[in-house]
């Protein structure tokens, strides 16, 4: 895996390109002397254990065959205060899933994911409290 990261002004926006030509726009908040120009870094680390666990969920539930029709993610990060490096020291993952689901599986397929697949929240749990939960709207 090799992420390429390019400077796009004289200030901290910055584009990062993976392998596939994909890219993600990267910049510092105002208060440092950024424009808010894309992800701030630690933004991108919530976004990925999102990311992460909803590839595990999905593909979870297809295999129990359940009819997932959406699913959407909520991230909630609280870093250290008053310290550098200001690490994450709690995470919270709200999954709200759509469809005639089996509350049983939703449960089974979150709970492999966070505590077995995701990588990103193995990685993470080493320096925080990470918890979820999630909540099923039916159709």
């Amino acid at each position: 895996m090799k992420i390429n990261i390019n400077r796009k002004n004289d200030l901290f926006h910055m584009q990062a390109v993976n392998d596939t030509g994909n890219t993600i726009d990267m910049d510092g908040s105002p208060t440092i002397g950024g424009e808010n120009k894309g992800f701030r870094p630690m933004q991108l680390l919530l976004a990925a254990i999102g990311g992460c666990s909803t590839i595990d969920i999905v593909n979870i539930l297809r295999k129990q065959r359940e009819p997932l029709e959406d699913i959407k993610i909520t991230v909630d990060g609280e870093r250290e205060p008053n310290v550098e490096p200001s690490l994450f020291q709690d995470i919270h993952v709200h999954f709200d899933l759509k469809g005639n689901l089996s509350e049983e599986k939703v449960k089974k397929a979150v709970d492999l994911s966070m505590q077995k697949y995701c990588s990103v929240a193995k990685t993470l749990e080493k320096t925080a409290k990470v918890t979820y939960d999630f909540s099923i709207e039916r159709s």
